[in-house]
């Protein structure tokens, strides 16, 4: 067999199984998946663990702090730590609405930000990308002011 086409037919069966996982979860597991996700992260700020919030984040991860993007995940280490500190959570966040491609590999998340008194006061956008361990990592994320629910 001819050795310039073996990488290519290597390359066309990593695709197709990729993508018979794909078809094989369907979306609604996917948007079950991303949502069990986004609530485990959530759960970190509930909980105080700022090493189980950094697990959750891609090295890549891009947060917005109102108009300036944090790059990475160290920057977004750096900045959320300080949410971590005290007794109390300052907010909460739960998915409304999760939506996955149909490829499977990258999802959206969003929903309401309460604060400690459960009173609504922003919105949050994620994004969520598959990695190659099968976990979902987030990749964007960006909140907004309140707005009505």
């Amino acid at each position: 067999m001819n050795r310039c086409i073996l990488p290519f037919l290597a390359c066309m069966m990593i695709f197709a199984a990729c993508t018979a996982v794909a078809s094989e979860t369907g979306p609604d597991k996917l948007r079950q998946q991303v949502a069990d996700t986004e609530r485990a992260f959530a759960q970190t700020m509930a909980d105080r663990n700022f090493e189980a919030f950094k697990s959750f984040l891609s090295p890549e991860t891009i947060f917005f702090s109102g108009e300036t993007a944090l790059r990475g995940s160290a920057k977004v280490s750096a900045t959320w730590k300080p949410y971590f500190e005290g007794g109390a959570a300052p907010f909460s966040w739960e998915p409304r609405t999760v939506e996955v491609l149909d490829s499977g590999n990258l999802a959206l998340s969003s929903g309401p930000v309460h604060d400690p008194g459960g009173n609504l006061v922003g919105t949050f956008t994620s994004i969520w990308r598959l990695d190659n361990n099968g976990e979902w990592k987030i990749i964007f994320d960006k909140g907004n002011g309140a707005c009505s629910e």
